[in-house]
């Protein structure tokens, strides 16, 4: 294995299906794990590798997913170690938390968090990222509804409502290092907080949420205070283009995000 010296940060990838629950995307397509499901001719997982590949910086790739999928994956992702990228495969754990830890442990810094079905990430996304963990511990992705909007109509149904505006999450998360590592606990049951108020309340302080849902935070003073909260300094960052905010979640994202892959590929 390269040592760690060799490598410029970690790019974690969340590929693990929820645990118990057979995704229907998977079984829709005949493949047993919804991150080789295809899409545009493709696995959703090789459409994040084409944009690692590509990245000016030299990775090391750590991707999480169940250990039946590991054969299967390393065939699939056979040419990217072919042509030098440092792809390691890892069980999942049960929950977010304990996955990105892992993935984590004894890998160069800083370390970027996204998942398998990101289809629409951008190279100029992570790179930005990248930079911005040169002044913050923790950095979150999320782009303006009206982006999301410009994109499709039905690119993102949820957002998060700040005093400055709507915005929708992208699923790319900067960590700048082992220190910082204490922010993952606030998804160590999952993350799946909108339809959960007693996981919210617990991740991120009843004062913060109150804040929040009376419109009395701008996006900068959510990141202060969730600063505040883990002890470490958190920050966003905005791409204009809404397409980050569109990962393939259910069917109807899925022709979404197929859509949008076409468009782009007809426009250029």
């Amino acid at each position: 294995m390269a040592s760690i010296a060799s490598h410029d940060c970690t790019i974690i990838i969340l590929a693990a299906q929820r645990t118990g629950v057979v995704n229907p995307l998977a079984l829709r397509a005949g493949v047993s794990h919804k991150c080789i499901v295809p899409i545009c001719g493709k696995p959703l997982i090789v459409h994040v590798m084409d944009v690692i590949a590509a990245l000016p910086v030299r990775p090391k790739v750590r991707i999480s997913v169940e250990k039946d999928a590991h054969p299967q994956l390393g065939e699939i992702l056979e040419p990217y170690r072919e042509k030098g990228l440092d792809i390691d495969f890892l069980p999942s754990s049960p929950n977010i938390a304990e996955s990105v830890i892992l993935a984590a442990e004894d890998q160069p810094a800083p370390y970027i968090v996204t998942t398998a079905d990101n289809v629409l990430l951008s190279g100029e996304v992570i790179e930005h990222a990248l930079k911005e963990l040169k002044r913050a511990d923790v950095l979150a992705t999320l782009t303006r509804d009206e982006s999301v909007r410009a994109v499709h109509p039905e690119g993102q149904r949820r957002f998060y409502k700040f005093k400055d505006g709507g915005y929708a999450n992208c699923n790319v998360y900067g960590i700048a290092g082992p220190h910082a590592l204490r922010a993952t606990e606030a998804f160590r049951e999952g993350g799946q907080f909108m339809n959960n108020p007693k996981r919210l309340v617990k991740a991120f302080g009843i004062v913060n949420i109150a804040l929040f849902r009376a419109g009395l935070l701008s996006l900068e003073g959510a990141m202060k205070r969730l600063s505040k909260r883990f002890g470490v300094t958190v920050r966003a960052i905005v791409p204009s283009d809404g397409a980050q905010a569109i990962d393939v979640d259910n069917e109807r994202t899925f022709d979404i995000a197929e859509f949008v892959m076409k468009e782009r590929k007809g426009s250029s």
